[in-house]
Parts: C-alpha cells; structure tokens; sequence
C-alpha cells in the first residue's frame, strides 16, 4: 500500500510542477509495482502498462483525431471567432460572464476541444471583460464554467470523450440518462452563473475594474474596427455543430439500433454487440461529416492551407490521447497489484447497496489523483466497471443511469490544481492559481459535485426513470 500512495503523491506534486505525464505514468506506475511485493518491472511494463495504453488507444483514437482536426478547421475558418461573437451580440455587452460561458458552451457541445476554445474565446472574452470594467481575475471561471463542466459530462449527446468513455462498459451512448442529464447541465449553468455574477457585482461596487493592463485594456478602449474579418455567416459557422449533435442522435438512438450488426458476434470484429459499439460508432460518423461540412462550407478560404491546417489538427490529437492514455496504464498497473484490493474492496464497499455513490465516489478520487477526467474515469470503469454492472443489476439501476453518473463524476475533482487543463488556461489567460483558482474551483468543482449529489439521490429514488 505504501508504494501505491508514494505513486500517487508523487504523480500529483510532479505534475502540478509541469513534468510530462508520459514519463511520469511509466516510471511512477512501476515504482509502485516494486514497492509492493517487487512485481518483474519489464513485464509489468510491456505486459500491463503498455497493453493498457495500447488498448485505449486504439478504442478512442478516432475520436481524439476527428476531435482534433474539427476543432482546428473551426478556428482557422473563423467559425469559432464568429459563433463567440454572434452570441455576445445577442447576449449584450453588459452580460460579460454570460456570454463568454454560453461562446464556451456552444463551441465544447458541438465537439470543439476545450482548449481550442479557450485560445479561441480568450481574445474576445478579455476584450468585452475590459469594455465592462469586469475584473479580469474572473476569466478563467467562465471559460472553464462554458468548457469544463455540463457540456463535458452532463448534457445529452456531447461528444466529448468524458461522455464516449462509459458506452462501451454499459452499453449506452452519447444520449444516456438524458433527462437527469438535463437537469444536472441546469444546476452547474445555473450555479455557476450565479456565484460569477455574485462574486463580478461584488467586485465592481468595491471599485475595482479590469485589473491588469494588458493589450485588451486598449482594444476595449479603441473605436470599433470596419475592417472586415474572415469568416463564415453565423448560420453557415453554427451549421456543422449542429451537424455533429443531429446526426450523433439520428445513428444512435434510430438507425443503428435497426441496422443488421449480427456479423459483430463472430471473433473476426471481436465477438461483441452493436450496444458495445454503437455510442463511438455515432460521434465518430457525426465528427466525419461536421469536419465535411465544416470544409464545403469555408472551402474557398480553406482551400490553400487545408492540408496544413488539417495536419496541425492531427498533431495536435497526439499529446492529449496519449497523455490520457499513459495515465489509464498507470491505473491499469496499480489496479493489478495485490494492495489494489483493499482499496477496490474499500470503495465498492462504501454502501453496496448504493452503487451510484460508490461510482461517483470512485470516479472522482481517481479523477481527482490523475488530475484528469477522461484518465481518472477510463481507469475507474476499466478496474471496476462489470463489478458496478452486477451492482446495478442486483437494485434494479438502469445502466443509463450509471453512465450518466460516471460521465458527471469525472468533471468533478479532476479540475483540481494540477489538471493540465486549469494549468493550460492560465497559461493563456496570464493569470495565475492564486488570483483566479478560487472561483474556478466552485464553478468547476463545488457546483458540478452539488449537480452530483442532485441526481444520485433522485437516481437511487427512481432508477428506472432516466
């Protein structure tokens, strides 16, 4: 056990202080194994380590690469820049934090990544913050309100990989428990949202303004610019976002489920179930066409560097699947050691007959250790996912319902200090924990952890009302 908790205490502290998870993962993942019992390192390493990496790679590469690649084509088109700005527009001015959060959401629920679109929100969000005299400070809260939390894990049909990772253990798909999906979304929009415009109106009645003077002090002050930008109309940039949510509902919940998949039973596709696959199968052919879509509609302005950027999207997929991926072979080799077991047989032990907390329980402290949602929840449901299969089963649980938990518990302590995300967005915003991590931490913690409560009550109160 001793080896186990030094891991995890270093995997967090050397993280936080900017060290690559890809060499952190393998070498802290076998220091654990040679500190409890000394399992043979190179076979732990190449048998178990690296299997897991290699099997998580190949099961969600796709979505990372599509993900990768629309996020880039929407940002180089203007598409992104033109839907932020469509929506303060529409929102106002004077409701700075409002807009700024529902840019982020529109972008994150139509498959954009998360950190393309706080390098694609920040410029505007800074500009209109300044226009406001809105601290600055607050920021980063309303990216990550927008980015992080219900278009991530708790709104049905997101293609983000925190809400693809549960299909396959429980045979469900993007659209999973979508009523409790809808109401935990309005608890962290509307939680959130209130603790910004308490903690922005506070500050402005104490007199202070923007706070740092930075190049967007004088962008706000400038008279606006008639120098026309590129892109799309604002129907044709919203077009292949909701291309991606359409189509991801049409193949999962009616075509695919009428479709002949019986050939999937034979070895040869890996004797499995159109249920083990039909939620990946959706976002991956609803990714395809939005990327399609995204080319038809911008393809004059795109045409001469596409096969860059299209390129710079595909690099762009490397780092953060096989960041992801090193950190479910971390998982995968604590969880094959002997200590492992007080600790499985702890957490599914805290009321059994209760599996929805001890899911959310479990998800969120590995999430929280990992310092990411989609590694933290991939190791959960990897360990112990058919464990809370049977646990379901055995009280009557829809299995939508247990992924919608485990979609929503990973968005929980996975935006502790040192989640690369947090860390990344400061870098961008030049801010840093001290002077905005608070407020971040209740819009992207306290109130997700409060939407989790919410529908683990009513969820264990009506399991099979979803």
């Amino acid at each position: 056990m001793f080896g186990i908790i030094l891991s995890l205490v270093l995997l967090m502290y050397l993280a936080y202080r900017g060290i690559s998870v890809l060499i952190l993962a393998p070498v802290l993942s076998l220091l654990a194994a040679a500190l409890s019992g000394g399992a043979p390192i190179l076979a732990t390493y190449t048998q178990i380590f690296m299997e897991a990496l290699g099997g998580y790679v190949i099961r969600f590469f796709p979505l990372f690469l599509l993900g990768a690649i629309f996020g880039k084509l929407m940002e180089v088109s203007g598409s992104a820049r033109v839907i932020a700005e469509w929506i303060i527009t529409k929102v106002g001015q004077g409701q700075a934090a409002l807009a700024v959060v529902l840019a982020c959401a529109v972008l994150t629920y139509g498959g954009v990544s998360l950190f393309v679109v706080a390098f694609a929100v920040y410029p505007i969000a800074a500009s209109l913050f300044a226009r406001a005299g809105n601290p600055k400070r607050f920021v980063p809260a309303a990216i990550a309100l927008g980015s992080f939390t219900f278009t991530m894990t708790a709104l049905p049909g997101t293609p983000a990989i925190q809400n693809a990772i549960p299909a396959p253990y429980f045979g469900t798909d993007a659209f999973a428990a979508p009523v409790l999906g809808l109401l935990a979304a309005g608890i962290m929009f509307g939680g959130g949202m209130l603790w910004l415009n308490w903690r922005i109106s506070t500050a402005v009645r104490a007199g202070q303004g923007y706070g740092e003077q930075d190049q967007y002090v004088a962008e706000a002050m400038a008279p606006p610019s008639d120098a026309p930008k590129i892109g799309p109309a604002p129907a044709l940039a919203f077009l292949p976002i909701v291309v991606v949510i359409l189509l991801n509902l049409i193949l999962s919940r009616f075509v695919f489920p009428v479709m002949d998949f019986s050939y999937l039973a034979d070895e040869t596709y890996g004797g499995i179930t159109i249920d083990d696959v039909r939620g990946i199968w959706a976002i991956i052919a609803a990714l395809t066409a939005a990327i399609l879509t995204i080319i038809a509609v911008n393809f004059v302005s795109l045409r001469e560097n596409l096969n860059d950027t299209v390129t710079k999207g595909v690099n762009g997929s490397f780092l953060p699947i096989f960041n992801t991926a090193s950190e479910v072979g971390y998982g995968t080799v604590i969880a094959s050691l002997p200590a492992f077991v007080i600790i499985k047989n702890g957490v599914t032990g805290i009321m059994p007959e209760y599996p929805l907390v001890s899911l959310a329980i479990a998800v969120n402290v590995l999430a929280g250790i990992t310092g990411s949602a989609s590694g933290g929840l991939s190791i959960a449901l990897e360990a112990l996912g058919p464990t809370y299969v049977a646990m379901a089963e055995a009280v009557n649980l829809s299995p939508q319902l247990l992924h919608r938990v485990a979609a929503i518990s990973s968005g929980g302590f996975d935006c502790l200090p040192h989640n690369g995300a947090v860390i990344t967005l400061f870098a961008i915003t030049g801010l840093t924990h001290r002077k905005s991590y608070p407020d971040l931490f209740v819009v992207a913690v306290v109130v997700p952890i409060c939407a989790l409560i919410t529908i683990i009550i009513l969820g264990s109160m009506f399991g099979t009302i979803v």
